[in-house]
């Protein structure tokens, strides 16, 4: 009788695995593991909410957003929306680029707004983590400048 209920349990326990087994192989394989739209969204939407209309509407004109800097009245930071440095500005010359990088994937949005933070929250730790390529460059200044 022992054996009886062993084999049952066994076969039980086998199908319960299987088909939690399958569950998951089947969503992997609809992509349901992985939803980089949402997570492009949701950047965008908490992008949208943290800029001003100006500061964002600059992001989607110029593919950029500039942050002035909290403790140099003539530095700006312009940080791009998407891979690529910091650029940062003193008057109308590029000084340098910074290259500060999430280790983990972020969508762009996110990215943008954790440089805007960490620069206005805590710009000489920011400067510290960054990596500095020196340029002297002259820029234009575009109408796309919010100073914010």
């Amino acid at each position: 009788m022992d054996t009886a209920v062993d084999v049952l349990v066994a076969l039980y326990l086998a199908v319960v695995v299987a088909s939690i087994v399958i569950w998951v192989i089947m969503r992997w394989s609809h992509g349901e593991h992985i939803r980089p739209g949402l997570a492009y969204e949701r950047a965008e939407a908490l992008l949208r909410d943290v800029l001003t209309d100006a500061e964002y509407r600059q992001v989607g004109t110029y593919g950029y957003l500039d942050v002035r800097s909290p403790s140099h009245p003539a530095r700006t930071y312009r940080v791009p929306h998407g891979p690529g440095r910091v650029a940062v500005h003193e008057g109308n010359m590029e000084v340098e680029q910074l290259c500060v990088a999430p280790v983990v994937w972020l969508p762009p949005g996110d990215i943008v707004l954790a440089h805007k933070l960490m620069i206005e929250g805590n710009e000489q730790e920011y400067l510290r983590r960054a990596n500095h390529i020196r340029r002297l460059v002259p820029v234009k200044v575009s109408s796309g400048r919010t100073g914010a």
